[in-house]
């Protein structure tokens, strides 16, 4: 039921003693009013109107860590998972800055997350005070939406603050993105002995106080892809549908569906959500290696690809190199993401409803022999995955996993993506492959697994499970099964796969930095199970049992050159040389 507004004014008077705490819980029930549900806090004192509005919301749920960089990454997670904007408060000073690596991340795949910082008011910055850094435009270009409210005072209507988060989230909802708004309270920063009442000072709002709706939403127009006249032509070609980047698993079946109707092949990256489909030719960045296979695609004349961002770094060298009559795009995030300049048309747009303005009157024959021309590569695949090693268990994994799968960066991430079966395959799969960054990937994932109530798997390696250590902390609170496969092959092997100079050391001493360290223990300092098989046999038996209950942390331990010598000689054998 929508409060009365004598039950509002009672609740500022008796809870909120400063106008720095009326203006937090301002700011967070618009924020409640226009979708958002989930916030992430991290401790402070200059945040502390902040936390207490929140800790006093029936609305949110809230999510605790105590690492501002850890939190940052939790909210980004909650957010993939979601869909909904969540919002992230932490404290003034670095405490904000340490939310840089996931806010470009959001800026990058258009994730909506809301940053609420803590600052000191104008009077305490660049003057010595503590805790103070200049923490306006803090973000650079990266928010979509920033905004430095200033120190709250009875002499700026309550209404301002209001329409500040409407337009805030309004400009989200159109970018989707990080928004930014910079809280800068005077002390005190908690409330006092004295009962104050702020009745005059919010009256002017009137209906807003008696309902739940948003004090000035700004109305969105409807999505839709307008039709494109010259369809049928390009229908008529022979093309090749790519999958990239797709967040929802019923957007991505409009394109397997598009692609069957058309007869054209379906070539899906990891991150579409169809990865695991028949109709995807799985095992195409492998099979670009096989000249017979190369030479069947490219017959193709043009292309339409859904989704960007693509992880085999074959498959977008072939894109670039191919001489396409046409290249259409259709990609719902506002950005160009064309790195190579080859696209002649870009359509803002979800996968549907292109699929919807752009029927087929009937289902078109294959114009291609690809699948047949990938079998040697699949057996070779097959083959080489048949013991214990990084490609076994990333192979095996295919077929076992439940639920949903978070991938993390460098070599997991190229591994799934080539190394794929048809099958059930996960619920869904997500990955944080804007910037690509190895950090913050646990509390990604645990932010993520908190979406859905089914088990959650993260697949990462050793460096980027150093990198966010700390956030194994946050494990232990999940409530549903969550399984850590942690690839340990003592530091970076991914540059052995890149043309490093191997001389004096130089590939061992400053790239791929082994460490020589496990995670046994680590696992026992934050209460996680742990196994560490040893055969792909116990493999599967540790992760069966994972799924049951609790966190558990499959450690797999491998050498350090070997998964870079499996890949070349794989490579080796498809090409038949």
């Amino acid at each position: 039921m929508p409060a009365s507004p004598v039950s509002v004014h009672q609740a500022f008077a008796s809870q909120h003693a400063t106008f720095n705490h009326v203006w937090s819980s301002l700011l967070l029930e618009e924020l409640h009013r226009l979708g958002v549900r989930d916030i992430a806090l991290a401790s402070g004192s200059r945040s502390a109107p902040l936390t207490m509005a929140a800790a006093a919301h029936p609305g949110f749920r809230r999510h605790l860590h105590f690492d501002e960089r850890g939190l940052g990454f939790m909210a980004l997670g909650l957010a993939k998972g979601s869909g909904r904007p969540v919002a992230v408060i932490m404290t003034s000073g670095t405490a904000v800055a340490n939310l840089w690596p996931a806010v470009a991340e959001a800026q990058l795949t258009g994730v909506p997350l809301i940053i609420l910082s803590a600052d000191r008011p104008p009077e305490l910055i660049d003057n010595g005070a503590n805790q103070a850094i200049d923490q306006q435009g803090i973000f650079g270009r990266y928010p979509v939406y920033q905004q430095n409210l200033p120190s709250p005072t009875p002499t700026i209507p309550a209404a301002f603050v209001l329409s500040s988060v409407d337009q805030a989230l309004a400009q989200q909802a159109h970018t989707p993105g990080p928004v930014h708004f910079n809280c800068m309270y005077p002390e005190p920063l908690y409330p006092g002995d004295h009962y104050l009442d702020f009745a005059d000072y919010l009256a002017p709002l009137g209906d807003w106080l008696r309902s739940d709706a948003p004090w000035s939403p700004w109305l969105a127009i409807e999505p839709g892809c307008p039709v494109q006249p010259d369809w049928a032509e390009l229908q008529g070609k022979r093309g090749v549908i790519i999958a990239g980047r797709i967040q929802d698993p019923l957007q991505g079946q409009a394109v397997a569906e598009l692609a069957e109707r058309l007869g054209w092949p379906l070539l899906a990256d990891l991150q579409s959500q169809i990865r695991f489909d028949s109709r995807n030719l799985i095992h195409v960045d492998l099979a670009l290696q096989d000249d017979c296979f190369v030479a069947e695609l490219a017959r193709a004349e043009v292309l339409l690809q859904f989704g960007a961002r693509l992880i085999s770094k074959r498959l977008g060298q072939f894109i670039k190199q191919h001489p396409w009559q046409d290249y259409w795009l259709v990609d719902s995030q506002p950005a160009r993401l064309d790195p190579d300049y080859r696209l002649r048309r870009r359509l803002l747009c979800e996968p549907a409803a292109f699929a919807a303005s752009h029927p087929l009157a009937t289902q078109q024959p294959p114009w291609h022999k690809l699948v047949e021309r990938q079998q040697r590569a699949t057996l070779q695949i097959r083959a080489a995955c048949d013991r214990f090693s990084e490609l076994g268990v990333c192979h095996r994994l295919n077929a076992l996993i439940e639920g949903q799968l978070f991938v993390g960066n460098s070599m997991p991430a190229r591994l799934m993506d080539m190394l794929g079966e048809p099958g059930k395959g996960p619920s869904r799969v997500m990955t944080n492959r804007g910037a690509s960054g190895i950090d913050g990937l646990i509390a990604t994932a645990y932010g993520f697994a908190q979406s859905r109530d089914e088990p959650t798997t993260l697949l990462l390696g050793d460096l980027s499970a150093l990198h966010d250590l700390n956030s194994l902390a946050l494990l232990g609170k999940t409530s549903r099964p969550l399984v850590v496969i942690l690839l340990n092959n003592d530091g970076g092997s991914i540059f052995r796969m890149l043309p490093v100079p191997t001389g004096d050391r130089l590939l061992e001493t400053y790239y791929c930095l082994p460490h020589g360290l496990h995670f046994e223990h680590a696992a026992a300092m934050f209460g996680l199970q742990y196994r560490a098989p040893t055969t792909l046999a116990e493999f599967e038996l540790a992760y069966a049992a994972a799924l049951e209950k609790g966190v558990t942390l499959i450690e797999i331990k491998v050498p350090s050159q070997e998964v870079a010598e499996d890949l070349k000689a794989l490579g080796a054998a498809i090409r038949g040389s």
